[in-house]
């Protein structure tokens, strides 16, 4: 069986290269966004790309719609569409996303920064972690988010892309309780 992975990732190559030689890198980006976030927003979107009983135009329209685009306003997007018509392919345009957004943020050197905390944080405070990430990342650039987590008790979680930095309570029991267990 060949790799679910390896399909995805040669179209959003393929979709990023297209992209930067017709200067619609950035633009791609955006409605590579959309799309993720309408996949997220929806579950049943994914059964309905894989449904062999539902027209490929149809679902065409669907991702169009997804993207918060139209045919005429982003030709890239819509030639990219059909080149997925074409090959029978549009029920991998989620990992493609997916694929895409990653292939765009490592050349950009964008990183995905979200902080977690236990309640919501004055607006000093999420600027300050902000500017402490910053200076973590060196200047580079990163889109940042919060959410909230009462399970974390205090303090704060921070995920850098893969890397994590977990300053809140609950793990400082958790690791207070495995080390008493150790002994």
């Amino acid at each position: 069986m060949m790799d679910q992975g390896l399909i995805p990732n040669r179209y959003a190559k393929a979709l990023y290269k297209f992209a930067l030689e017709k200067g619609d890198a950035e633009r791609m980006y955006g409605l590579m966004k959309s799309v993720t976030a309408a996949f997220a927003a929806q579950p049943r979107l994914q059964e309905v790309m894989v449904n062999p009983y539902i027209a490929t135009d149809d679902k065409t329209r669907l991702l169009t719609t997804a993207a918060g685009t139209d045919a005429a306003t982003d030709r890239c997007y819509a030639d990219f569409l059909r080149l997925l018509h074409d090959n029978c392919r549009i029920d991998f345009m989620r990992d493609i996303a997916l694929a895409y957004l990653s292939l765009y943020r490592k050349a950009n050197n964008i990183y995905l920064v979200n902080v977690v905390t236990a309640a919501e944080l004055p607006d000093e405070e999420v600027d300050r972690l902000r500017r402490l990430v910053e200076k973590h990342l060196g200047g580079a650039s990163m889109e940042f988010s919060q959410s909230i987590d009462p399970e974390l008790i205090g303090g704060f979680v921070i995920n850098i892309n893969s890397e994590r930095l977990d300053a809140s309570v609950s793990n400082e029991l958790k690791q207070l309780r495995l080390k008493l267990l150790s002994n």
